[in-house]
């Protein structure tokens, strides 16, 4: 399995960046684009780096915010055939609470309806191709998570905590064990591990790629939960994007060399 980084924070050689985070894999002849980032960014990154949108037989959204959705439009422009796998709870309804106001930070508006012929939404654990899984959120509580990063859905019940039923983990079988991706581990980044660890109990988890949402944590927070990983058992630990300089700086200081930075144009061989 090869993971490509199209879209990071962090900008790689003549790669720009952004932020938001876009993923291609190669794995067992199959192609599959994880999120698109916050714009057409990932195509021009991928061209450059000789990757064809056109070849992706499957996208994957990991959840329903603007910096993982908003190119999911060109998507569907260039590649005219491949399905985009939404979670069941996916939709145009994510909000950040600042203060006494509401501001969007959902799916592009109407997408939706615009292209539904080409979105899927799954439930439960599914299975993408052999070996390939989307694993949806399994632990109670997690609206306490979304109180506390301030972000809310609205539905039939107006404003309610965001308890990420629309973010699921994309999880790959490989011949070192299951490598993980969730791009912004709302639900924290151990939860995930522990989640996808009760799913397969047989299976070794090799690694964890993704952003863990910890630009905005106070130091002591970033280090408990580098301690909660590091109970785990997990070795490699990939990340970027919403995971922020200080929060990896810290992540680094506790678990080591097993904590990576991602960056545009990074690739990822297992």
């Amino acid at each position: 399995m090869k993971a490509t980084v199209l879209v990071d924070n962090i900008a790689g050689g003549d790669l720009s960046g952004e932020w938001g985070l876009s993923i291609y894999i190669e794995n067992q002849g199959k192609k599959i684009l994880l999120d698109t980032g916050a714009s057409g960014l990932f195509l021009k990154n991928a061209e450059a780096l000789g990757l064809s949108i056109r070849a992706v037989d499957a996208g994957v959204l990991s959840h329903a915010h603007y910096d993982h959705a908003d190119g999911m439009a060109d998507f569907f422009k260039e590649n005219d055939q491949a399905s985009f796998y939404l979670r069941e709870g996916a939709g145009e309804n994510c909000y950040e609470k600042k203060g006494a106001e509401y501001q969007y930070i959902g799916l592009p508006r109407h997408i939706l309806s615009d292209y539904k012929e080409r979105i899927v939404f799954v439930s439960g654990d599914y299975t993408l191709f052999p070996g390939v899984y989307l694993i949806p959120h399994k632990t109670p509580g997690l609206s306490e998570m979304g109180k506390k990063n301030n972000m809310v859905v609205y539905g039939d019940k107006g404003w309610q905590p965001d308890d990420f039923s629309h973010e699921q983990s994309l999880v790959i079988q490989t011949g070192q064990g299951l490598v993980i991706f969730n791009s912004c581990s709302h639900g924290g980044a151990d939860t995930i591990i522990r989640e996808v660890k009760a799913t397969f109990p047989d299976q070794k988890i090799n690694a964890l790629i993704g952003g863990f949402h910890l630009y905005a944590r106070s130091g002591e927070e970033v280090r408990d939960l580098a301690w909660r990983i590091r109970e785990t058992g997990i070795q490699t630990v990939i990340t970027g994007h919403c995971t922020g300089d200080k929060g990896y700086k810290i992540l680094r200081e506790e678990l080591g060399d097993r904590v990576t930075q991602m960056q545009v144009g990074r690739v990822m061989a297992f």
